[in-house]
């Protein structure tokens, strides 16, 4: 559903002063590139402090993987249209969350897209759209509305067989959230935790300068077209201008309206700044569906949060109160 392989991390200054220094680490977690860098004093510090996030993140996809069939998430798909299942309070208050950003984005976020038949194709083999009755058929099954949550139980219900849940637009942001609590929690100064794009950052460079992330020109992914601080927040982009199919001149997104069954349009890249990636994640994913006008305004509403859009056009967007610095 998403494309997140956009951001670019500009570190500058000196990684020696006061007696520190940064330790990256690459790796394959939740079926995605993650980059774990923390500052540290020595490398054994650094070394056990990603091991540590390493093993939350682990902890985390075994709770939410629809793939693994010993997952809470898989036995409520299972009892889709059958019986509620009773899930740990992580997992209860994620599916809670989640179903807040769907009121808040009108349905444009809903994890129960992964009810959602497969019948567009990003790969080059589609020659023509599907008909109006396949992709109304597409999303029947869809509808965060049909996610029933009994808080005194802590169960979860989904009311019509086939039903299914995912959290692929969300899933990434939390693990970066909970890697970055705990480190957090466990006296690392600074770091941050990039999952395939979903760039979550604390504290500042051992030189005291502040993080920077640099967002990549969509037309041009060599270059950099902003850069932007970022100060114990979360940053996510989500894009299309490699995935997308083009039918009767319009441009169709692999990000696909919940609702409707049809592509986003007009959009090619949104970028998010939040407190959490969680919500960042949900959002950039959210506004392609919204389109700019909703999308801006809906963001413009919400404290803490700004975005940067670019249409097909290469127009580019912001929310009211944040300051692009142009490369």
């Amino acid at each position: 559903m998403r494309l997140l392989t956009l951001l670019l991390l500009v570190m500058t200054g000196s990684l020696h002063a006061f007696s520190a220094e940064t330790y990256t680490r690459s790796l394959k977690l939740m079926g995605s590139r993650f980059d774990i860098t923390v500052v540290a004093e020595n490398e054994p510090e650094g070394n056990k402090f990603i091991d540590l996030a390493v093993a939350e993140i682990r902890r985390i996809e075994k709770l939410i993987s629809s793939w693994d069939e010993h997952s809470q998430t898989a036995e409520i798909n299972r009892k889709a249209g059958i019986q509620p299942v009773v899930v740990a309070p992580e997992l209860f208050q994620l599916i809670e969350r989640a179903m807040a950003i769907s009121r808040l984005t009108d349905g444009a976020f809903d994890i129960s897209y992964a009810s959602m038949d497969k019948i567009w194709k990003f790969d080059g083999t589609m020659t023509e759209m599907p008909s109006p009755e396949a992709i109304e058929a597409s999303v029947a099954k869809v509808g965060f509305e049909h996610i029933i949550l009994n808080p005194e139980s802590h169960s979860i219900y989904l009311d019509r067989r086939g039903m299914k849940i995912g959290f692929g637009a969300i899933g990434k942001g939390y693990a970066a959230d909970r890697a970055k609590t705990l480190l957090m929690g466990q006296g690392v100064p600074a770091g941050i935790i990039n999952a395939s794009g979903d760039m979550n950052t604390w504290g500042v460079q051992p030189s005291g300068e502040e993080w920077k992330v640099g967002i990549v020109n969509p037309f041009n992914k060599t270059k950099v077209f902003a850069v932007l601080p970022l100060q114990r927040g979360a940053v996510v982009t989500s894009g299309d201008y490699e995935k997308y199919v083009r039918f009767n001149g319009v441009r169709y997104t692999h990000i696909i309206n919940p609702q409707t069954g049809y592509p986003a349009t007009g959009i090619i890249s949104a970028t998010v700044f939040a407190p959490k990636a969680e919500l960042a994640d949900a959002l950039a994913t959210s506004i392609f569906v919204m389109g700019i006008d909703v999308g801006l305004n809906r963001i413009n509403q919400l404290p803490q949060v700004e975005c940067i859009l670019i249409d097909e056009t290469g127009k580019i967007y912001s929310s009211d109160h944040l300051k692009i610095e142009k490369e």
